[in-house]
C-alpha cells in the first residue's frame, strides 16, 4: 500500500514573521526593507531580523519588484569579453550586485574589439540602469535621454549625460611609467598607441606627451592586437634616425607585440630596448622577460561602478574620487644601451 508523502512545509510569509515576532506586517516590511530607522526601535528591528532568519523567511522579490517598478537588473556594456580587463570588471560588478539582490546582464561587442554596437532595443524596458566603459560609448545612444541612470567607467568626467563616473587615475599611471624610464636614463621614446578611439587612450597620450616634453617622442598607432602591435613596433624600431631605446605601450597586448618585434629584429629586451605596458593582465607575467606595466584594479572598477548605480537608484551621492593605479616594475625595462 502506497503511503502518501507528507505535504511540503509551506513557505513562511511576512505574516508568519509578524505573528512570531509579535509585531505588525508593516513593521516587518519596514525592517526587512531596511527602512526602519526613525520608525522602529533597534531592539524591535533586531527581533524581526532574527525571527525571519529562524523561520527561513525569504522575501518574494518578484512581487516586491512589481511594487517598486524595478527589475533589479543592470546592463554592463563592454567592448569585449576576450579582454581580461573587462571580464574582471564584470566579476567585480556582479559580486556587488549579488549582495543587493541585483543581476547583471553583460553586453559585449559582437566584433570583439572596439566600440560595442547598439544593444538590443528592448533592453530599456527590462533594466534599472546601465554601466558602460568609455570604449563602448557608441553603444549608448539608445540610453541617452531616457530615464535610465547611466554610470560611465574610465570615461570623460565632463560628460554630463552620465549620472555618475568611476575613473582610474590613468594619467598618473603614465606619469609613473615615464618617471621610471627617465630615471633609468632613457631619452628616445616611441609611444605605441592604441588606434581605438577612446577617452582613456587620449588621457594616456596627453600625460605621456606632457611628461616627455624635454626628450624625443614619436607616436606609432596600432590596432589592439599582438600582430598589429608587432608590425607597428617593427616600423618604429627600423625607421630613419637613431633607434628608440624605450617603447611605451598603451596596453599589455601591445607590449607583447612590441617584445615579439624586438626578438624578430634580433634585439634584446631590455638590454637593447625597454618595453612597458598598461593593465597588468595575466599576459604580463606570461611573456619573457615579464612586463613592466601599470596595474589597474579592474575588479574594483566593477565594484565601484555597481555601487555607484545602486547609490543613484537610492537617491544617494556615489562615492567620490578616482581609483589609484600602481606601476609594477619587472624585467622588460632597464637602462638604455650605451651610446
Amino acid at each position: 500500500m502506497h503511503t502518501p508523502e507528507p505535504p511540503a512545509a509551506a513557505r513562511p510569509t511576512s505574516r508568519d514573521v509578524a505573528r512570531a515576532a509579535g509585531v505588525s506586517q508593516a513593521t516587518v516590511s519596514l525592517v526587512l526593507g531596511d527602512k526602519w530607522r526613525g520608525r522602529v526601535s533597534e531592539r524591535t528591528a533586531r527581533s524581526v531580523r532574527d525571527t525571519a532568519q529562524e523561520l527561513g523567511y525569504r522575501p518574494n522579490l518578484a512581487a516586491r519588484n512589481l511594487r517598486l517598478g524595478r527589475t533589479r537588473t543592470a546592463l554592463l556594456v563592454v567592448p569585449a569579453l576576450t579582454n581580461e580587463f573587462f571580464a574582471r570588471v564584470y566579476t567585480g560588478a556582479a559580486a556587488v550586485a549579488a549582495r543587493h539582490g541585483f543581476g547583471v546582464v553583460l553586453y559585449p561587442s559582437p566584433d570583439g574589439v572596439g566600440p560595442a554596437k547598439d544593444p538590443f532595443a528592448s533592453a530599456r524596458a527590462a533594466l534599472d540602469g546601465v554601466i558602460a566603459s568609455s570604449m563602448a560609448a557608441d553603444a549608448l545612444a539608445a540610453f541617452r535621454g531616457t530615464d535610465l541612470p547611466l554610470v560611465m567607467l574610465d570615461s570623460d568626467p565632463a560628460d554630463t549625460g552620465a549620472a555618475a563616473h568611476v575613473n582610474l587615475d590613468i594619467a598618473d599611471g603614465m606619469r609613473q611609467v615615464t618617471r621610471h624610464l627617465l630615471s633609468l636614463g632613457h631619452r628616445r621614446f616611441v609611444h605605441l598607441a592604441s588606434a581605438v578611439p577612446s577617452w582613456t587612450f587620449d588621457v594616456r597620450a596627453a600625460a605621456l606627451a606632457d611628461s616627455l616634453r624635454e626628450v624625443s617622442v614619436r607616436t606609432v598607432r596600432s590596432s589592439l592586437d599582438v600582430d598589429g602591435a608587432r608590425a607597428a613596433a617593427e616600423i618604429a624600431l627600423t625607421g630613419p634616425g637613431p633607434r628608440p631605446t624605450a617603447l611605451v605601450c598603451d596596453d599589455d597586448i601591445l607590449a607583447a607585440g612590441a617584445c615579439k618585434a624586438a626578438r624578430r629584429l634580433g634585439l634584446r629586451v631590455p638590454e637593447d630596448v625597454s618595453v612597458t605596458g598598461f593593465d597588468d593582465l595575466a599576459l604580463a607575467t606570461a611573456v619573457e622577460p615579464e612586463l613592466t606595466t601599470v596595474r589597474l584594479p579592474a575588479e574594483r572598477v566593477g565594484e565601484r561602478g555597481m555601487a555607484a548605480l545602486l547609490a543613484v537608484l537610492d537617491g544617494r551621492a556615489p562615492e567620490p574620487g578616482g581609483l589609484p593605479v600602481t606601476l609594477v616594475t619587472r624585467g622588460s625595462s632597464g637602462p638604455p644601451p650605451a651610446a
